[in-house]
């Protein structure tokens, strides 16, 4: 009888509370785990941190070159909205997929960055958009159109004209004709496409040489 009771002993040791032999306490083990998954997080976090700063700097960089080609320019624009200019130009780069400078170049191109060129056919702003077809492009947006109003804000002017762009790549598939529909008009261009007529090269030529002295 009693190697039997020493039997039941051994199989289902007495629950006396935490000690060395039987483990930790439940919040030094919590406390425990704590400290490795902080260290695991900041592991992490300085394993990624390489890749985001440069980036980070890259983005400021950029803003900065686009700015310094601004304050260069007769934009007849307050400095602050040059500094937010930049930034909008950056951003409409990323969002297509274009090097800065070319969207600098289509400035330079279109109004020689002057913030309130109007062309002998009615073009406004910095790149140079038909009111009709700015309104049109506007409501595609969802940007409120207010005529001169929104033409002549910088901002809303490099969205709309950059987004026009945009839609003239994807129906020319050509960076020559989509820029030379343009300034000339899709449904002129168009047609010298359908009659297999040479495509007029000025503006595309100005453009280029504006986007290698920028």
């Amino acid at each position: 009888m009693r190697n039997n009771q020493t039997l039941m002993r051994t199989e289902h040791p007495p629950h006396n509370g935490p000690n060395k032999k039987n483990g930790l306490p439940f919040s030094r083990v919590l406390r425990k785990a704590t400290f490795f998954i902080i260290i695991f997080v900041i592991f992490v976090v300085s394993f990624h941190l390489p890749n985001l700063i440069p980036e980070f700097s890259q983005r400021e960089q950029t803003i900065r070159e686009i700015l310094e080609v601004l304050e260069k320019q007769p934009t007849d624009l307050a400095t602050v909205t040059k500094e937010e200019l930049a930034e909008v130009i950056y951003e409409e780069a990323i969002r297509y997929h274009y090097d800065p400078k070319f969207i600098l170049a289509l400035i330079f191109t279109e109004s020689e960055f002057y913030n309130w060129a109007v062309s002998e056919k009615g073009a406004k702003g910095l790149l140079q958009i038909m009111p009709y077809v700015a309104e049109s492009l506007a409501r595609e947006m969802g940007i409120e159109w207010s005529g001169d109003r929104t033409l002549f804000n910088p901002y809303l002017n490099i969205k709309i004209g950059i987004y026009y762009l945009s839609q003239l790549m994807l129906d020319f598939k050509d960076v020559g004709a989509a820029l030379t529909a343009y300034n000339y008009g899709p449904t002129y261009v168009r047609s010298l496409i359908e009659k297999k007529e040479r495509l007029p090269h000025n503006y595309y030529r100005r453009f280029l040489t504006a986007y290698k002295s920028i």
